[in-house]
């Protein structure tokens, strides 16, 4: 499939060790080809299987999406974990716990985009070691400007809401800190896959939630303990 994008063909003979003619693939197999694989990719970013379809049995489909969910539980586990180590900064202020889950939501979909975007480009080999580093450039000061704005449009209507400054210059820093990281990470993440041979469309997203939520957790309830208590 690659070869014929590549090269705009139309069929590409098939030889054999003796380079004597033996058939012909056409560009309806190599559609069919395309078809099959985005599917599939499509099918595993969601967490099921490819055998997973309206019209399988209860059983069937519970089981072929069961693990995936059991791997994002862990996941919310150890956002829980780090949660937990600022029990008594939330006690002290409750407006801490209404808007912590904006940051982390935030740098998780913004890192999903960027996820997208670095799957499709290992499987189009338009992502390679050779231009990963300029990518990972651009995704860093794209996820740096966007924390920016989303910082003093958040921070804006948190210290509107609860009438507190502080509160909002926090929400912000810790806006800022997580889209850069979800920025990073989310290329970060496809990319090492990839060279360890595992399929980024499989194992990247859940990686990625953890470290977004892990971050966004920690950075701003970490910049509240330090200036707002």
């Amino acid at each position: 499939a690659f070869l014929f994008r590549q090269r705009d063909l139309i069929s590409a003979p098939v030889v054999d060790d003796n380079d004597r003619l033996v058939g012909v693939i056409t560009v309806d197999d190599i559609v069919d080809v395309i078809h099959e694989e985005h599917e599939e990719d499509i099918m595993r970013l969601a967490g099921v299987g490819e055998e997973d379809d309206l019209y399988s049995a209860v059983i069937d489909t519970m089981k072929s999406r069961f693990s995936w969910l059991l791997i994002h539980l862990f996941a919310a586990i150890i956002a829980a974990y780090v949660i937990s180590f600022f029990a008594g900064t939330i006690e002290e202020m409750v407006a801490l716990a209404v808007l912590m889950p904006i940051v982390a939501s935030m740098g998780g979909n913004a890192g999903t985009q960027t996820l997208t975007v670095a799957v499709r480009a290992i499987a189009t080999k338009d992502l390679s070691l050779a231009n990963a580093h300029r990518v990972f450039g651009k995704e860093t000061i794209v996820g740096l400007l966007n924390g920016i704005v989303f910082a003093v449009l958040t921070g804006g209507v948190a210290a509107a809401w609860y009438e507190d400054t502080a509160l909002g210059y926090v929400v912000g820093g810790a806006m800022i800190i997580n889209m850069l990281v979800a920025g990073m990470f989310g290329l970060i993440i496809p990319v090492v896959l990839w060279r360890l041979r595992i399929d980024p469309a499989t194992a990247a997203g859940v990686l990625l939630t953890t470290v977004t939520d892990v971050i966004g957790f920690l950075a701003f309830l970490g910049l509240a303990g330090m200036f707002l208590l």
